[in-house]
Order: C-alpha cells, then sequence, then structure tokens
C-alpha cells in the first residue's frame, strides 16, 4: 500500500500542519490502495512563502539553464516510465496499456514539446519602437484533476518552469500516486528549491486556500465547471489570473457524405475511450435522421467490442474512478430512460462478471430531444447520446446548442466545407474527419469557449499563459539588436 504522508515544499519533504487523511482507493477493487495526507491553509501558506522567495532569483535564470533542467525532467519521466504507467493505472483503474501508450506517452510528449517550445519561444517581440518583452507572471496555483493525471501536471508545470515561474501543484486526492512519482523526479532534475511545490488536499480546502491568497499571481485549473466557477470567484477579491480548462459536451457531426460504419465506430471509441472520462471527448454524435436506423446498427456493433475489462487485460476500456463518479452516471443512464431516450446498447447496472469495480456497461442513447437531461449535461462516463437533423444547417445548430464550447468534431465532406462548417462552431478545438483518437496534435493550443473555461494550454500557447506583456516604449534606437532572453 502507497503511503504518501508529507509534502514536498522549499525542496524537501515536509510534514503537514493538520492531521486528517484521505484512503486512496483502487476502481478495480474497490480496495484501499494508498493513503495521502490532506493539507491546512497553513500549508499553503508555507508553500506560497517559499515559492515568491524562489521566484526572485528563478525568474532571472537563462534560457538555457531552464532548458537543461525541462530536458533532466525529459529523460527523468523516460527512467521511471514503468513506475509512472504503474500508478495510474493503480490510482485511477486504467487498462496498463491505456496508462502506457496514452497517459504516459502523452505526458512525455508534452514535456517533449515543452523542450522544444521554449528552444524557439520569442520572449522579446519588437512591434515599432516599442520592445514587448513577455515576463513570467509569478507564483502559480496549479490544480490538477483525476481523469489525465500525469499529462495535466505536465500541461501546467513545465510551461510554467519553461517560463520562469515558481508553482504550487495540487493534484487531485483521487489520483496523487503519479503525482508523487512526479515531484521525486523534479526533485531529481534539480529544481531549484521552492520553485516546484506539491501539496495534497481537497478542493474546499487547499482550492479555495490557493485560489483565494494574495501571494499567488496565477491559479490554473482543469476540472469541473462548479469547480472553475468556485475558482474564479475565490480569486476574484486579488484580481489574480484565472485559466481553467473545463466542462465539455462535444458534438460529432457526421455528414450525409462519411463513412457511416466507420465514422460511428471511430465517434464510439472516441467516447468510450478512458472510459469516458475525457472532457473533449465526443458524447453527442449528430447523424442524418434518414440514416439514423443504420447508425444505431452501427453504435450496437462496435459497443460489443469495448466491453470493459480489468486493468491487466486487453479490453477497450477499465472502470471510472470511483464510487461517487460510478452513481453519477447510474443516475444519468436512468435518467434518460425516464425521460424517453432509447437504449440502443448497454444500460444501468453492473458489468456481467464484474461483482467488484467500479466498471459501467458502454451506453449509447438515441431517440433524443435536445431538452433531454443527457444531452444537456457532461455526464463524464462511457455514455453516448445521439441526435438526428434533416439538413446541415440544423446539424449546425444542434451542435452549438450547448453551454460548453471545448471541442467538436466533423466527419464527412471536403475540407472546404469542413472548414466553413468548422467556423460556425463555437469550440476550442474542431477536429476534421477524427474522432480524437486518430488525429491528435498535442501542440495545438487547447481550451474552451463559453463554459468550457478561458485560456489555451499546450505549445506556445500554453507558454503565453504563463507571461505578462512588458512595453518598453521608446526601445528601438541605432544600434540596439532584439534579443530572445
Amino acid at each position: 500500500m502507497r503511503n504518501h504522508l508529507t509534502f514536498y515544499v522549499a525542496g524537501r519533504w515536509v510534514e503537514p500542519s493538520g492531521h486528517g487523511t484521505f484512503d486512496v482507493v483502487n476502481p478495480a477493487t474497490e480496495e484501499i490502495a494508498g493513503r495521502i495526507r490532506l493539507g491546512e491553509k497553513e500549508d499553503v501558506d508555507r508553500a506560497v512563502s517559499a515559492a515568491r522567495k524562489a521566484f526572485v532569483s528563478y525568474s532571472r535564470t537563462p534560457r538555457e539553464e531552464r532548458l537543461a533542467l525541462l530536458e533532466r525532467i525529459v529523460d527523468g519521466i523516460q527512467q521511471r516510465y514503468d513506475e509512472l504507467c504503474e500508478a495510474v493505472s493503480e490510482e485511477m483503474g486504467a487498462l496498463k496499456w491505456v496508462s502506457r501508450q496514452a497517459h504516459i506517452a502523452g505526458a512525455l510528449h508534452h514535456a517533449r514539446i515543452a523542450v522544444e517550445t521554449l528552444r524557439t519561444f520569442e520572449f522579446d517581440r519588437l512591434r515599432g519602437t516599442t520592445l514587448v518583452r513577455l515576463t513570467p507572471i509569478g507564483v502559480c496555483g496549479l490544480i490538477t484533476p483525476w481523469n489525465w493525471p500525469a499529462v495535466t501536471v505536465m500541461t501546467k508545470v513545465l510551461p510554467a518552469l519553461a517560463t520562469g515561474c515558481s508553482v504550487i501543484l495540487k493534484p487531485s486526492e483521487y489520483s496523487p500516486f503519479s503525482a508523487q512519482v512526479i515531484a521525486e523526479l523534479l526533485h531529481n532534475a534539480g529544481v531549484p528549491p521552492g520553485v516546484f511545490n506539491m501539496i495534497y488536499g481537497d478542493g474546499p480546502t487547499v482550492g479555495t486556500a490557493l485560489s483565494s491568497h494574495p501571494g499567488i499571481d496565477m491559479v490554473s485549473i482543469t476540472g469541473s465547471t462548479r469547480a472553475g466557477v468556485d475558482v474564479a470567484r475565490n480569486a476574484a477579491d486579488t484580481v489574480k489570473r484565472v485559466h481553467q480548462e473545463l466542462g465539455g459536451k462535444s458534438p460529432n457531426i457526421l455528414l450525409p457524405s462519411a463513412d457511416f460504419p466507420g465514422a460511428v465506430e471511430r465517434g464510439v471509441r472516441g467516447l468510450m475511450f478512458n472510459a469516458g472520462q475525457t472532457c473533449s471527448a465526443p458524447s453527442r454524435m449528430i447523424v442524418p435522421n434518414d440514416r439514423m436506423e443504420e447508425v444505431k446498427e452501427a453504435a450496437r456493433e462496435a459497443v460489443e467490442k469495448l466491453q470493459p475489462g480489468p486493468p491487466d487485460s486487453r479490453a477497450f476500456m477499465g472502470p471510472v474512478v470511483n464510487g461517487n463518479q460510478y452513481e453519477r452516471i447510474q443516475a444519468y443512464i436512468e435518467k434518460g430512460i425516464a425521460e424517453g431516450a432509447t437504449v440502443v446498447a448497454g444500460g444501468p447496472g453492473r458489468v456481467k462478471g464484474f461483482d467488484r469495480g467500479y466498471y459501467v456497461k458502454p451506453t449509447v442513447f438515441a431517440d433524443t430531444s435536445p431538452d433531454m437531461t443527457i444531452v444537456r449535461e457532461e455526464i463524464f462516463g462511457p455514455v453516448l447520446v445521439i441526435q438526428g437533423y434533416d439538413t446541415v444547417e440544423q446539424a449546425i445548430e444542434l451542435a452549438s446548442d450547448t453551454e460548453y464550447g471545448l471541442a467538436a468534431y466533423i466527419q464527412g465532406g471536403d475540407m472546404d466545407e469542413l472548414r466553413v462548417l468548422a467556423d460556425r462552431i463555437p469550440a476550442g478545438q474542431v477536429t476534421l474527419n477524427g474522432s480524437g483518437l486518430d488525429l491528435m496534435d498535442l501542440a495545438a493550443p487547447f481550451g474552451g469557449f463559453k463554459r468550457s473555461g478561458n485560456g489555451r494550454e499546450c505549445g506556445d500557447f500554453g507558454f503565453e499563459a504563463f507571461l505578462e506583456p512588458k512595453a518598453l516604449i521608446g526601445f528601438r534606437r541605432e544600434g540596439v539588436s532584439v534579443g530572445k532572453a
């Protein structure tokens, strides 16, 4: 059993100020896999003090020094790759092959992207006679979720370190194991004391203390829209920057010209991957009404290939993260049935053959209306909703009829048509002729419109989230060159 009972502050492992603990449950077995200590406001105060002190010198380090640090972190991820895979599978029930080929592969890839972005990033930009210098924003509170625990740590921590910021990380209390390994490898990579700090804790205590702390200049959260709203509200009094990557209810439009058997299967797999626990997953499949019966049959056949299995199996999906999430998804499935939607595949109740573990039947609903709860709210589980349209114009209206705007998908058509349609959908990413699994650009800006949040992560846009522009007016003089600091 893993016991992580200390926090990482100012370059060393320290005793928490309180005595609260949290049992981490393995979702595949429902058994306790480890225990962590829960932080208090005093722990946040101590970490902020260390981060503020460290920022003074770290923010002035040359690019080459930060680049060497990030390269050592990449080496550390490679050295502890297997250990990270095991941690993710144990803490959130991810299939071992998914941990290896998606979770930790994705984390490593994002780390490499951070290295390559830092290598060429322009911190100085000349605009006429003014030099715009992008400077590190300061101390950053980073709140990461349980569904992609290692990936989201990489997309926040490494851009912050690359740009000269100091950070305090609060990983989800449901998935702390991979964060512990990452903290250890950051320490071994030689991150200066106080530049990286990590505190375990829950949202109401540590999350609130981070987002409201006057010593923190920016707070970045990946999580539910409800959690993002709480963070923004708590941060308002100190006028700090708030960066949010929140929920989604992403449409997947199948145009009349799409290859329906392939497009339906890609859409089903795209939603069910990671047990449906991906905020940008294509959770609403929007199809022509005159192809509806064909789509239902194709979806049913696709689901038959995707039955859940334990982490060490070659199944396509494992359990959902915890009992609360399992019950929440079951309630949505029951609500869909009660509101009159047709169950095409799956349904409520335990998966056959599993009397333990939080396994959810991969479920598909059809015969839905736009006002149904399962159409409007983010379920965050392996539940796909099919909607029908008569015209492409109606398909765009259905796709846009949501309070979210994180991602969208369009399949079929030629590239000129796809570009026109993509421009009309309010979403941060629109994937053209793919489901999100087969077409992925991890350096592309990631973030949403509307209640899916604000700001962008990944690549150079992810760097800019941690930088403040400073204008040096009248900088341009004869013989003065502009550097890249």
